[in-house]
């Protein structure tokens, strides 16, 4: 499995997939950082309810992400065997799904957002804002969740360019909108950071439509039929993709979850450490994204082998996956345990907020290796249809160890945030041993059968 020619052809295939999703991830997190360092400028108080606001929105697109992703392996799957016609009708379906969790987190966002936070004890001094940039980013729900259903199709069938390219337009406009409605540029009034909320509402269906003005126009999504008819909803895919999406939901929402979650603890400790967690988590997020690329382009990998019957291939694709994920997150490391102080240097000029992060990004440079292990690992299993055990391995690293020891140490015990972040470095590890464990069993098994 490891001769060099396997690894001559497979390295530049899974690039080729893994590439443009790398750019699109970027470019998705270049929004994140755009919000961060814009709203840094305004204050600590505004920095705050964006990280803040930000993880309470992320909580709810995660459990719609994770439902929407298992289109791409059954995409992977039926492309590899040659069945385009069935590609077009789970697509369709998707979007019913996407539309309706858009709609529902509309409404949800409206009524829990402020008691929860009110519940929960955040910093009074920037509540209100929290809530404002909530409400203002929740009505992109729909549009980014439609265009995650078209993304999955595209990475799916292996063409992820339009991908890239849509996310680089949305990635400008949000940036001059950001410009525009927190600073009130133009004529237009000085919102702060809910001007933010609401220029990545805008965005976001800004990149919904570039996405299926492209699928419409484009000569390589014809055979695939995707909106040459609608059809009413089809319960037996509509089944299939959640029964195989809800566990991946809830695998990525157990780390999404926990990094969010600590952020909305970290919102109890005062605004200068939210702030500094929140420079924190952006850049480790901004490393995690060519893994999390490559954990997408893995899937699709070992998917178009299974569907062509290649079980070789397939865990061979997936093995190198895993180690590329793990060695691209070793440099990343060493970068941070040279340069944090550099790194926090561009987000902030608050000396009470800069020495906080520091001691952040050296805890993150610490649980960097077994996050990139992880995620590889996940994207190999999910490519085997494989997603019940990563779910329940997810959950008891991130919820029954990470979070309680996080809890404590932020809340209970009123620790240094470092000693919170402790809790990322236990569940990550423990998760990436278990998750790499899993692939070895599943495919073992595979090979036998």
């Amino acid at each position: 499995m490891w001769r060099s020619e396997n690894w001559r052809e497979e390295v530049p295939a899974l690039f080729r997939v893994a590439g443009p999703l790398i750019v699109n991830n970027l470019a998705v997190i270049g929004m994140q950082f755009a919000d961060t360092v814009m709203a840094g400028r305004l204050g600590a108080e505004s920095l705050a309810a964006v990280a803040v606001g930000g993880s309470v929105w992320f909580l709810g697109f995660t459990l719609c992400l994770g439902i929407l992703m298992a289109i791409s392996p059954i995409v992977a799957r039926h492309y590899g065997a040659g069945n385009l016609q069935l590609i077009g009708r789970y697509t369709r379906q998707g979007i019913y799904i996407a539309v309706t969790f858009g709609v529902l987190l509309i409404i949800l966002a409206h009524i829990l957002v402020e008691p929860v936070l009110v519940a929960i004890s955040i910093d009074p001094g920037f509540r209100d804002i929290t809530v404002g940039y909530v409400l203002a980013i929740i009505p992109g729900a729909p549009a980014i969740f439609a265009f995650l259903a078209l993304r999955f199709t595209t990475e799916g069938i292996g063409h992820t360019k339009p991908i890239m390219y849509t996310s680089i337009f949305a990635l400008v406009c949000n940036v001059f909108l950001n410009y525009v409605l927190m600073y009130g540029h133009f004529g237009a009034p000085a919102l702060g950071a809910v001007g933010c909320g609401l220029a990545s509402a805008i965005s976001m269906w800004i990149v919904m439509l570039s996405l299926v003005i492209h699928t419409l126009a484009s000569r390589r999504f014809r055979p695939l039929a995707i909106f040459s008819r609608w059809e009413p909803p089809r319960l037996p895919v509509l089944k299939e993709i959640v029964v195989l999406g809800v566990p991946i939901a809830l695998t990525i929402t157990a780390e999404a979850g926990l990094f969010n979650a600590v952020s909305i603890l970290m919102g109890t400790r005062g605004a200068a450490i939210a702030a500094a967690h929140q420079i924190a988590i952006n850049f480790s997020a901004t490393m995690f994204m060519i893994p999390l690329a490559l954990n997408s382009a893995i899937t699709i990998r070992v998917g178009h082998a299974l569907g062509a019957g290649n079980t070789d291939a397939a865990r061979f694709s997936g093995a190198l996956g895993i180690l590329i994920c793990g060695l691209f997150m070793s440099l990343s490391a060493a970068f941070l345990l040279v340069f944090r102080d550099t790194v926090v240097s561009v987000y902030t000029n608050d000396q009470s907020v800069s020495s906080i992060a520091i001691s952040l990004l050296l805890m993150a440079a610490v649980f960097q290796v077994a996050d990139g292990v992880q995620i590889g690992a996940a994207g190999a299993l999910r490519g085997f249809k494989d997603t019940r055990v990563p779910m329940v391995i997810n959950i008891f690293a991130y919820w029954v160890l990470a979070f309680p020891l996080a809890y404590l140490a932020a809340v209970t015990f009123k620790s240094p945030p470092s000693y919170v972040w402790g809790g990322f470095v236990i569940g990550l590890t423990v998760a990436a041993i278990l998750l790499t464990w899993r692939y070895a069993r599943i495919t073992r098994k595979y090979l036998a059968d």
